[in-house]
Formats: C-alpha cells, sequence, structure tokens
C-alpha cells in the first residue's frame, strides 16, 4: 500500500491518504475578513474540495477538531457546521478555543475520513 500526498508544497500536504483513511491538515478560510460564520463557511466548502480529490465526502467524516479563537462566538461557528454535516452521520468532534498562526482567523478546521471501498 503506497500512501498519497494531495496539494502538498515543502512544508505540507493539505491530505494524506493512508489505506483507506483520508487525513485533512487544519483548514483556515481564505477570506480571513468574514466574520466566525463566514469563515467556517468557506472553510466548509474547502473541506468538500479536498475530500473530493481524496476520494470521499463530508458523510464519511469519521472525526473532526476544531479552533475558534473566542467561544463567544462558539454558537457562530456551529450554525455553519449544523448546516453542512450530514444528517444522521455527524463525526465525533473536539472544539477547543486557541490562538491561530494568523490573528485575523477565527477558526480552523481538521478532519479525518472514511474512503469507501
Amino acid at each position: 500500500m503506497s500512501d498519497r500526498y494531495i496539494d502538498s508544497n515543502q512544508r505540507m500536504s493539505q491530505v494524506v491518504v493512508h489505506g483507506n483513511t483520508a487525513y485533512l491538515a487544519g483548514q483556515v478560510a481564505h477570506d480571513a475578513s468574514a466574520g466566525m460564520r463566514g469563515q467556517t463557511e468557506q472553510i466548509l466548502e474547502g473541506i468538500d474540495q479536498l475530500l473530493a480529490k481524496a476520494g470521499t465526502d463530508k458523510s464519511h467524516i469519521l472525526s473532526a477538531t476544531i479552533w475558534v479563537t473566542d467561544m463567544a462566538e462558539f454558537q457562530e461557528m456551529n450554525t455553519a457546521w449544523d448546516a453542512w454535516v450530514t444528517p444522521g452521520r455527524t463525526p465525533a468532534r473536539a472544539c477547543v478555543t486557541g490562538n491561530l498562526a494568523k490573528p485575523e482567523w477565527k477558526v480552523e478546521i481538521m478532519v479525518i475520513a472514511a474512503i469507501p471501498a
């Protein structure tokens, strides 16, 4: 079995596929001027695209880790998440607060997904 590295550069890959599992790097918004909900929606759209490149989709997400910079905005992130996630196939999830690599980023999301046979 060989691993696949998708959208890679000298530092990291956006997706690594090992066996039937896709591991996504933490994803952030491309337009950081958006609020928490807008940034989350951008990230989820990007996750959809990366999962497709790996041969899977959001209905196969096994786990998600979410970092937010301000828990006072937690519900805004959840509003976008709840509208996006596949009903009945919600992944295991953790959400914590922390500083992100750039101060304008409000949320970062990292997922692991199964690749259907």
